[in-house]
């Protein structure tokens, strides 16, 4: 099942991918928040595409797609998490991943400006695997870690490179406002192979593809992440993980290569989707 936040004409509405379009309810309906939905289990997503499934034929044009998920209990990131990533920013092979958190600020839907804040000329772009919690828990196992995933989607991580770099914590670099590109598909576990191992995943700026991998290329793949996190914090349903970038990323370049107003930057994932937006330069800086 392919599930997306929309709205149409200002209205809120969960739009499903069939075959030849997409169907969408609109208000009215109990079943039309992605966060609580995957909150309350997977017998309230089954039900909600059967609601949507029944639901009218809709044209994508009026749509406007938002992030699939903004009131997730937590949004935890990963960096350095594919070994040709970590060897071309000029470190080892983590033993640990890097860990940082996203805000929701920082989130925008499919088609929605990425924003380049006049403080900085080094936006970079990160295309991402996300996971998503449909149950949490503490001190998971990793042969058990899949069965807590509800589904997956995408993620452009954005990433003001100059800011993230000047500091130990990449946190402030990571949440500028309307950096984080996020969706527009949540996609059910069901549909993917176990852990969403082995998809295709591509950055392309303008056209041109600036990351190819496989999400198999992942140092620490989504079962592994799940424990390990497990063992710190405790996990909750409707969690958001975004599961690090492949190698290709912009600073990374000679020479470097950051997006720019007026620029497309496309990131794909077989089997989930394409996040399409454009870039755009903010105001200007204080």
């Amino acid at each position: 099942m392919r599930l997306a936040r929309i709205t149409r004409n200002g209205a809120p509405g969960l739009a499903l991918a069939v075959s030849g379009g997409i169907r969408a309810l609109f208000g009215g309906h109990a079943a039309l928040d992605l966060d609580e939905l995957v909150q309350a289990g997977p017998d309230a997503i089954a039900a909600a595409g059967r609601a949507a499934a029944a639901a009218e034929l809709v044209d994508p044009a009026e749509l406007v797609f938002l992030p699939p998920f903004l009131r997730a209990p937590k949004f935890v990131c990963l960096g350095l998490n594919y070994r040709d990533h970590a060897a071309e920013g000029g470190f080892a092979t983590p033993d640990f991943p890097a860990i940082f958190i996203r805000l929701r600020s920082s989130f925008i839907g499919h088609g929605a400006p990425i924003i380049r804040p006049p403080q900085s000329e080094q936006l970079d772009y990160e295309g991402e695997l996300v996971a998503v919690l449909g149950k949490g828990g503490k001190n998971i196992s990793a042969t058990d870690a899949l069965g807590h995933v509800a589904g997956y989607s995408i993620f452009n991580d954005a990433s003001i490179r100059d800011f993230q770099l000047q500091m130990p914590q990449w946190t402030v670099g990571k949440n500028f406002d309307s950096t984080g590109a996020f969706g527009p598909w949540f996609v059910t576990a069901d549909e993917l192979p176990p852990g969403a191992a082995g998809l295709r995943i591509e950055t392309r700026l303008n056209g041109r593809t600036v990351q190819s991998a496989s999400t198999a290329d992942m140092i620490f793949d989504v079962a592994n992440t799940i424990a390990l996190l497990s063992t710190v914090m405790s996990l909750e349903a409707g969690d958001v993980l975004v599961m690090g970038t492949p190698s290709g990323v912009g600073f990374a370049r000679k020479p470097p290569l950051f997006m720019k107003d007026g620029d497309t930057c496309e990131v794909e994932i077989e089997g989930i989707g394409l996040l399409r937006n454009p870039i755009r330069d903010g105001g200007a800086a204080a």
